[in-house]
């Protein structure tokens, strides 16, 4: 399952798709890239997993300029944690299944020692739920936590945490929005002012929501509207996750629904939204000039560095799209693994590091606007990887 509690794959079981492809590396060229791991790590990944059942380990690696990895002196650390974010200087960890955030301190060779922890349930004031996935704002200096059934037991909630960055304590600021749906962590444009997200549950609910972040880091939710293209008769579209790039634009996927049937109507879709200075999407992407996607039920999205590419992860691989700012997605890779990839991050130096949980493998590809690679050493073994986080270092 991925962190997200997979409210997509399979669309409320009636949009459960057929199974996927053999899990086999495409038939597909890859250019070789040198392998050179002198110098500097360009970045340092963290994959939460776990060799006995309940019991998480940090796992942390080094990267090298050429993508490959080594593990980190210590690794694996303890910490039972799902869901991972870091700041450069501190790495924070949830699990749904327990009442903490807890935070890490990052030494300057990528190494984890647990500082200061939180209890987030207590916080939502019903003693049930607890914080779920995890995510900050383009500066750092605030963490947000998907707190499940935070509202009377039955609504999801974002709660906002201040950190304090001598020690890495987290001061509760509050939080808003509640909604049985809110299910995955939200995606800040560039102004760092709006942060978006989308969800699906097929027939039964769906919605593209918004929240603003205020002067003191908390997140308020903003009352935007952001349109779906216009499907073909007879069907809906029902979006699912985000991703932005550096300036104001945005990726969603979209699934085209049945109306009658609640089944899907053909793979999943790219739209891309532009959002306005009032927090309101528009959009100029339609069904004709939307790419579909090979990945079928899509487990995670998201936008390199520069804004110029986009990754989608799902049931059946892994695939990468150019990001057009305001104009349609296009399409640029086939499938680059037919493993289920579950979730994904890029680095500052063209590489992206990708989790299979049912495969229990993570991948490294370079990957540029012309060119990608599998890196040297791709894929390696991880026990029952639940999350994966990157730290550039560049």
């Amino acid at each position: 399952m991925t962190r997200y509690l997979q409210l997509f794959i399979c669309l409320v079981v009636t949009l459960c798709m057929e199974t996927a492809f053999a899990q086999t590396i495409p038939s597909q060229t890859y250019e070789r890239v040198q392998d050179s791991t002198s110098g500097s790590p360009v970045a340092y990944v963290y994959v939460s997993g776990s060799k006995t059942v309940g019991v998480n380990e940090i796992y942390a690696f080094a990267a090298a300029s050429s993508g490959k990895l080594t593990r980190v002196p210590g690794s694996p650390f303890q910490g039972n944690v799902a869901s991972m974010a870091v700041n450069g200087k501190y790495l924070f960890g949830s699990s749904n299944e327990q009442a903490d955030i807890s935070s890490f301190s990052i030494a300057p060779d990528g190494a984890l020692k647990q500082v200061a922890s939180i209890n987030g349930q207590k916080y939502n004031g019903y003693d049930c739920g607890g914080p779920g996935p995890l995510f900050l704002d383009h500066t750092g200096a605030t963490l947000y936590d998907l707190d499940f059934d935070g509202n009377i037991c039955a609504n999801n909630t974002y709660q906002s945490f201040g950190i304090d960055k001598p020690n890495g304590e987290l001061n509760y600021l509050g939080s808003d929005g509640a909604d049985p749906w809110f299910s995955v962590p939200l995606s800040f444009i560039g102004n760092n002012k709006y942060a978006y997200g989308a969800v699906c549950l097929g027939d039964i609910y769906w919605q593209i929501y918004g929240f603003q972040r205020h002067s003191d880091g908390m997140l308020i939710q903003a009352n935007v509207s952001a349109p779906t293209p216009a499907p073909k008769e007879g069907d809906f579209y029902c979006p699912y996750l985000t991703a932005a790039d550096p300036t104001n634009h945005l990726a969603i996927s979209l699934q085209a629904v049945n109306g009658e049937t609640f089944n899907p109507d053909g793979p999943p879709q790219l739209a891309a939204y532009t959002a306005e200075d009032s927090g309101n999407l528009q959009t100029k992407s339609t069904r004709e000039n939307m790419p579909e996607t090979a990945v079928k039920n899509v487990t995670d999205v998201g936008m390199s560095p520069s804004g110029k590419l986009l990754a989608v992860g799902g049931t059946a691989g892994l695939q990468i799209f150019h990001f057009n700012g305001s104009d349609p997605v296009t399409p640029y890779t086939e499938l680059l693994t037919k493993d289920e990839v579950d979730q994904f991050f890029w680095d500052n130096d063209n590489h992206l590091y990708a989790i299979s949980q049912s495969a229990g493998k993570l991948f490294v590809f370079t990957i540029t606007p012309t060119r990608f690679s599998q890196a040297a050493g791709s894929p390696y073994t991880i026990s029952n990887p639940r999350d994966i986080i990157v730290m550039p270092k560049k």
